[in-house]
């Protein structure tokens, strides 16, 4: 027979087992936090808005910091609202107030930059259950929702800006709208100076000095944006050939592709945001491709001269499936039954 265990008895075993510490996977954490990452997305961004409102005047200024505001405040109101913790720390919402900027005419009205910022947070981002749980990217699905609902004015750049509320009444046609008009822009316009466009589309150097701080501090990795302008330019090209337009096809046709529109912010920017892409190697190829795939249809075959984030936000849909079918298969498992093989 056993010996019936005594409290003192109970107490000696418990003494002398060490701690079991119980907690759920990842057990292996890296040392970045959201705020680091979110932070590091922040400085990258400065440069091309910097040259926005260099570009466009004060006024591209309040439009990013009704932007910014916008969502700050969005996501602040709707999680004390819910009774959720508060996450605007993490920087989250500023970096898509920021990306939204990027993507705004500078003679917006403002209450449009506003009305977009509620859009991305309230709707894409937290009805969706917030941070890392959107099916899309957030700033570029409010952009959407703007070009579709104030088509006219999300169209419309302003060549000056005469008071901080007022655009001026001259308009000009961005570098991609003169290319499908059959003009050759100035290739060193686009690369060196300013040339008409969304606020973040200023200044191709402005872009490439971001994405290369986003690259040397390892937010990024290269594959997504190069994968996804070379595509581009290899989709475009094979469609004007089959649309018999290869006569079209110049060296100031194909920079104009990469630097004139939102193609290269769109790459390093927002392609490669962590939630709506794809982990799997050849998800990110087949994903890079099809956003190629997307932008070259909508410029060259599409009405508009623009594509990219009718692209990327396709894409994002994409992904779930994407990542589904290139998931690695486990050694000694069969792919088309799951069982072993």
């Amino acid at each position: 027979m056993n010996e019936p265990v005594t409290e003192e008895k109970a107490e000696a075993v418990t003494s002398l087992t060490p701690a079991i510490h119980i907690s759920v996977s990842p057990h292996d954490r890296a040392s970045e936090t959201t705020a680091a990452i979110m932070r590091d997305v922040v400085i990258a961004l400065v440069p091309p808005l910097g040259m926005g409102v260099y570009a466009f005047g004060f006024r591209a200024l309040l439009v990013i910091a009704v932007c910014v505001t916008s969502c700050i405040l969005t996501e602040y109101f709707y999680q004390k609202l819910m009774k959720q913790p508060v996450t605007v720390s993490d920087l989250s919402a500023v970096v898509t107030g920021m990306i939204l900027a990027v993507n705004m005419p500078a003679g917006i009205p403002l209450w449009m930059p506003l009305l977009g910022g509620v859009f991305a947070i309230l709707v894409v981002k937290q009805l969706f259950g917030g941070l890392g749980q959107n099916i899309m990217n957030p700033a570029l699905a409010a952009r959407c929702f703007l070009l579709i609902s104030f088509a006219s004015a999300m169209t419309t750049f302003p060549d000056t800006v005469r008071t901080l509320f007022e655009a001026g009444a001259q308009s000009g046609a961005t570098p991609l709208a003169l290319v499908k008009a059959g003009e050759s822009p100035d290739w060193t316009q686009m690369l060196l100076n300013t040339h008409n466009g969304c606020i973040g589309e200023a200044s191709t150097i402005a872009v490439l000095i971001g994405a290369a701080y986003l690259l040397a501090r390892r937010v990024i990795t290269v594959h997504i944006p190069a994968l996804y302008i070379l595509s581009t330019v290899g989709f475009v090209c094979l469609i004007n050939v089959i649309a018999g337009s290869a006569d079209v096809i110049t060296v100031n046709y194909l920079i104009a592709q990469i630097c004139g529109g939102g193609l290269l912010i769109g790459a390093f920017f927002m392609a490669n945001d962590y939630v709506t892409c794809p982990v799997t190697p050849w998800g990110q190829v087949i994903y890079a491709c099809l956003l190629g795939l997307l932008t070259a249809l909508f410029r060259v075959v599409g009405s508009s001269a623009e594509g990219v984030s009718f692209a990327i936000i396709l894409g994002n849909l994409f992904v779930p499936l994407i990542e589904r079918v290139t998931v690695p298969r486990p050694y000694g498992v069969s792919r088309k039954k799951g069982g072993r093989a």
